[in-house]
This record gives structure tokens, C-alpha cells and sequence, in this order.
């Protein structure tokens, strides 16, 4: 069988992004290679999800490497000859390059006659959602594999090409999504005294909102609060009725979590009362923090400095990984991975002009078998 041009096949997944659960074409390619190279695949496993296993050896234990495969509902704005061809999709968080990174280390390990070991190789839908994790969970990945353990990777632009980072411990925030409904009093905007205006309300509230941070949560707790819509029904000459402020949080600790909801509804409730409006506020957690078992941290750390570089105390990162799911069920661990340091390769995740480095391909399979040899 000749061997798979992973470039090639990276840049068809590019080309062809698909969203959310909505991975058929994206899925069934990935299955297609790993039922030819002999792997055991299981498909539709939380939607699209797919588990390919390769069983050497007495045990059927083993550990899980994870990958996702899901795109961005964003327009591309590179001109690369495999730019999307689908409008408002895009792989613009390089879950095409992780797939394919998975993918390579299978081959590569089905076709190694001296490897003896079980490994699961997760390839996970709706990442960027942070709902596929629990869809595998809840259609039984864990109890129709035995997962000893289970590891996952991103890429980082702007980090050297080689250069892997981790950190025992929390590593990643919790995010969690704030919806504030104001209802006020519309009316003509030559006459506010006869109106209850949610606009001045809400920036009050917006403005409040800041103080949580600054004066609710101690100095030592990350903590942010990040209003990132405010909507209106008014007009030129209307004073609106309704106003919608919504946003998102990150920390590491659930009292974090805890005092920040409180706090916004201490403030929102207040404010409209003081105003003779009226409010509701939703709280909901999208992502759970990841937190890295020490002992998984440690061989992951020597599976990337056998693969390249590694910085094992890299420090906490302000982003969320919908990964933290699995690790609530399993020991495992989380690594980031340099996409490099120049052009596409540098802009940041989720930027129009982002692009996955090819180079990195050969960096990520190379971790990946590592830490499958590892046992």
C-alpha cells in the first residue's frame, strides 16, 4: 500500500471544513485510511466521533491519544491554493493539522513490527463548542474502551517549531457564558423622563461589572469578565425597551466561578432596581478547567524531549479546552505544540489569516508515537 501523503491530505481537510457534529466527509476520510492500514475502527461514537484501536500484545488496556476535527464558522481570508472552498467555514484553529498528526502516528505504528502495545486513537467532533467531549462520554466511550489514560495536543502559533509546553496541574480556564435581559420602558427620545431607559441601565451594569476582578476576587485567583455583546431594540429617535448584554468568563477555580456569578447578579438585580427596571441573568458553564494528573504530565513531558523541546512549566493558559472533559474520567495530560514563528503560522488561533504549519506535521507524529511506546 503506498504511503499517504499527510501534506496533501491536511490540505483536502483544509479545503473541505466542516463544523460542529457535522464531520461526515471529514470523518469518514480520516476511517477510510485507518480501516486500510488494519486499525479496528468504531464510527458514530457522540455523533461523528470515531475510535480507531490498535491492539498488540496480551492487554487490551491502553492509552488514548485525542484529536479534533471540527472547523471554525468564520470566513477564511488567506489566498493558499487549498484555502476553504465552503463560505464561513474555516480550520482556523488547526484541528485539520491535529487530525492529521493523529492519523500519521497510527499509520506509522500499525506498520511498526516491534510496537506492543494497545492505543486508542480518539478522533473527537464539535471541540469548539466544548460539547463533543461529552458526547463521546455519554454514548460510552469509556466504558466500551479500556482507557488507562488519555492524552491531547494543540498547536500554538507564535512557538517555535518543535517546541512543546505543558504544565502539571490546572492548565487551561473554565469558560463560562453570562446573558444579562434588561427590560425597561421604551418611549420617545425627546421625552426619557417618561421612559425607563435599559441603556443607561446597562451601562451601569457593564461598567460594575469590571469591579468583580478588581474588588470581589482576591489578586492571587485569575479572574476575568468580558462583556462581548450588548444589543438594543431602540432607534434614532426611540428609546429602547430591551437591552441584551452577554459575555464570557475565565478562571481556574470553581469559588472563582462561584463569586462571579453571585456578584453579577448582586449587581444586575441592584442596579435595575435602582432604575425601576427589571433583569434576569443566565450563568452557564461551557468549559470545565483542564487540570494535568502529574503522573500522565511526566511521560508526556519525556515523549516531547524525545520529539523536540519542552517546557514542563509553562504556566496556566487563558483559554479553554473542551480535552477537560475526558480528563474528569481519566488521568491524562494536555499539551501544546509550536506552529511557528513567522507569517500564517504566527497569527493567532481563530484569526482569519491563520494557517497549520506542515512543517509541525513531523513534530506531532513524532510525540504521539512516542508517547504511545510508552505505554
Amino acid at each position: 500500500m503506498p504511503e499517504l501523503d499527510l501534506v496533501a491530505f491536511r490540505r483536502d481537510l483544509h479545503a473541505h471544513p466542516e463544523t460542529g457534529f457535522d464531520l461526515a466527509r471529514t470523518s469518514d476520510a480520516i476511517a477510510k485510511e485507518l480501516e486500510q492500514a488494519g486499525l479496528t475502527v468504531t464510527r458514530g461514537i457522540g455523533g461523528t466521533g470515531l475510535v480507531a484501536t490498535l491492539a498488540r500484545g496480551q492487554s487490551t488496556a491502553g492509552v488514548a491519544l485525542r484529536a479534533d476535527m471540527d472547523a471554525l464558522p468564520i470566513e477564511e481570508a488567506t489566498n493558499l491554493p487549498y484555502r476553504s472552498r465552503h463560505p464561513g467555514r474555516f480550520h482556523g484553529c488547526g484541528h485539520d493539522g491535529h487530525s492529521t498528526m493523529l492519523l500519521g502516528a497510527a499509520l506509522r505504528l500499525a506498520q511498526d513490527p516491534d510496537f506492543n502495545q494497545t492505543v486508542h486513537f480518539l478522533f473527537q467532533p464539535d471541540e469548539e463548542n466544548g460539547t463533543g467531549a461529552a458526547a463521546m462520554i455519554a454514548d460510552g466511550l469509556f466504558d466500551r474502551f479500556d482507557i488507562t489514560r488519555i492524552y491531547g495536543l494543540h498547536n500554538m502559533p507564535g512557538m517555535p517549531l518543535g517546541h512543546f509546553a505543558t504544565e502539571t496541574g490546572a492548565f487551561c480556564a473554565f469558560e463560562d457564558n453570562f446573558e444579562i435581559r434588561i427590560t425597561g420602558r421604551g418611549g420617545h427620545a425627546s421625552m426619557p423622563e417618561k421612559a425607563i431607559d435599559p441603556i443607561v441601565t446597562g451601562a451601569a451594569i457593564v461598567t460594575q461589572l469590571q469591579t468583580i476582578t478588581s474588588r470581589s476576587v482576591s489578586a492571587r485567583d485569575h479572574c476575568v469578565v468580558s462583556i462581548t455583546e450588548f444589543e438594543t431594540d431602540g432607534a434614532r429617535n426611540i428609546l429602547a425597551t430591551n437591552v441584551l448584554i452577554s459575555g464570557d468568563c475565565r478562571g481556574f477555580e470553581a469559588h472563582v466561578s462561584h463569586t462571579i456569578e453571585q456578584r453579577m447578579r448582586d449587581i444586575a438585580s441592584g442596579i435595575c432596581a435602582a432604575q425601576g427596571a427589571r433583569c434576569e441573568v443566565s450563568y452557564s458553564t461551557s468549559f470545565q478547567p483542564l487540570v494535568n494528573d502529574a503522573g500522565a504530565t511526566t511521560l508526556a513531558v519525556a515523549a516531547a524531549g524525545s520529539a523536540g523541546s519542552i517546557d514542563a512549566q509553562y504556566g496556566r493558559v487563558g483559554f479553554s479546552e473542551d480535552f477537560a472533559a475526558f480528563l474528569q474520567h481519566r488521568p491524562g495530560a494536555f499539551v501544546l505544540m509550536g506552529n511557528g514563528t513567522d507569517g500564517a503560522h504566527a497569527m493567532p488561533l481563530h484569526n482569519p489569516g491563520y494557517d497549520f504549519n506542515d512543517s509541525a506535521i513531523e513534530h506531532g507524529i513524532a510525540y504521539w508515537c512516542a508517547l504511545a511506546r510508552s505505554g
